[in-house]
């Protein structure tokens, strides 16, 4: 080929260029902030939910229900599928799905239509949330600047879930319970538009998906999540409970017997066996048990015991969330001086001594006692330590396993989270005993968070055991 036609070549076909690293953060972050504020702003809209469409207090449950069960049960399905069909088709899938949702739960006349939108929100964040820690992996080198870039993720992720109070109570104040749903249709089509400029990613070689695997870890998952689901309302003994948790249990066995069989596995069990990846999720169960439940009891005492109101419970916990964003930042900085173990074992001894600080409330508690300087500590040792567990974990693992990987980890923290909220939830009430009165109630609290500090004080021994020192790749 001479040069005069090699030049003619390059001009018809020109070579599309990367994007610039700040825009892949900001549109992996918006998505991440779109899917974690959808757990948590949603509760403060319940009540109005109930009045505006007659629900069922079996159908207030499940406004919830619906988008936690569907987000845990289709997590490392989407994870694997962005690997094999390219992560930003996923990513705009999964986003698409999630606003789409949106706009069917915001518009909804009936019952049935406002759990059916949760339901497939749900799915769509699935799909969404474990492409968008890929994306960010896949785009940014290892070592510092990928930390930051985490750091940034995880910062923004664990925002959404702080400013889901404030963000609620502002929006049903000011316009309807609706637009906590609608109020992602305009956010979530900017994001579609300005994501057209990524460029694909897959790593999936032309392999196809374990559809057996798929079926058994999805239906597992979900299953497990729905026993979980049942505690709250039947008790963690009854027969509605015990079942699912089994079946859920059985499930998920199979799926482990299936993928040691199969030659191209959903999850290679390989991945298992490499310690960044099982230490760091074991240690992101573990944190999410206890660091989920926080922001849930925290407004409950707030409005419960203290009498704020929704959107002064928001206001309240907002120094919160900005401790959680510093945190993050924070974390990367720290990182390379002294080890991402470290910075994961700080942060949890930070957070320790806040959940420690929480369980000694009062019914007569000041805000900078009581709320303020407890919760700046639990939120600055969960930035800080949710960063380098992430960044540990997906160094784990081959370019080619990044999203189920990336898809393991959200699904550690959502699982661990249900888990610890239902196991918590349950404590509390028990030690209330049914009582309503500020001191029943505070005691009740109180003893969730001195749980919670013995969870992340084992946590901290498992980290500092078994976390690998560095961040670094290992082969399977």
């Amino acid at each position: 080929m001479t040069p005069m036609v090699e030049a003619a070549e390059m001009t018809r076909t020109p070579r599309r260029t990367s994007p610039p690293t700040w825009l892949v953060v900001a549109l992996t972050c918006a998505g991440q902030f779109l899917v974690v504020l959808d757990v948590s702003v949603v509760n403060v809209a319940l009540p109005s939910m109930r009045s505006g469409l007659g629900l069922s207090e079996q159908g207030l449950q499940w406004v919830v229900n619906a988008y936690a069960i569907a987000f845990a049960g289709f997590m490392l399905l989407g994870g694997r599928a962005g690997d094999l069909y390219g992560r930003k088709r996923m990513f705009l899938v999964g986003l698409g799905l999630f606003t789409l949702a949106s706009l069917g739960g915001g518009l909804a006349q009936a019952e049935w239509q406002l759990l059916l939108a949760r339901a497939v929100q749900g799915l769509g964040a699935a799909v969404l949330a474990p492409s968008t820690l890929t994306i960010l992996t896949a785009s940014v080198p290892e070592g510092a600047a990928r930390a930051r870039a985490i750091g940034t993720w995880t910062a923004v992720g664990a925002g959404g879930g702080a400013a889901g109070g404030l963000v609620g109570g502002l929006l049903i104040e000011t316009l309807s319970w609706r637009w906590v749903l609608l109020i992602n249709v305009p956010v979530g089509a900017v994001v579609l538009c300005a994501a057209a400029f990524l460029t694909e990613g897959r790593a999936g070689d032309g392999r196809r998906l374990d559809l057996p695997g798929a079926v058994f870890v999805t239906a597992g998952l979900a299953t497990l999540a729905y026993g979980i689901s049942q505690t709250e309302a039947e008790g963690w003994t009854a027969r509605a409970t015990l079942l699912p948790l089994l079946a859920g249990l059985v499930l998920i066995g199979l799926f482990l017997v299936v993928e040691a069989r199969t030659a191209s596995p959903l999850m290679p069990l390989g991945l298992l066996r490499l310690r960044a990846v099982s230490s760091s999720n074991v240690a992101m169960f573990l944190c999410g048990s206890a660091m989920f439940c926080m922001w849930f009891f925290m407004t409950l005492y707030a409005q419960n015991v203290l009498g704020y109101s929704p959107l002064e419970a928001g206001l309240a916990l907002v120094p919160s969330s900005l401790a959680v964003i510093l945190g993050s930042k924070l974390a990367p900085r720290l990182m390379r001086p002294v080890g991402p173990r470290n910075v994961a074992v700080l942060g949890t001894l930070i957070a320790v001594a806040g959940f420690a600080w929480q369980s000694a409330m009062t019914p007569e508690g000041a805000y900078a006692t009581a709320i303020l300087f407890p919760g700046v500590l639990m939120m600055l040792g969960a930035g800080l330590a949710a960063t380098p567990l992430a960044s540990l974990a997906t160094s784990g693992a081959a370019p080619q396993e990044a999203g189920l990987v990336s898809g393991l980890v959200n699904t550690s923290r959502t699982m661990g989270g249900s888990l610890g909220l239902a196991v918590l939830s349950t404590l509390a009430a028990a030690r209330s005993a049914g009582s309503t009165t500020p001191q029943a109630l505070t005691e009740g609290y109180a003893l969730a968070f001195r749980v919670g500090t013995g969870v992340l004080a084992a946590g901290v021994a498992l980290m500092w055991l078994w976390l690998p020192r560095e961040a670094k790749p290992e082969e399977p």
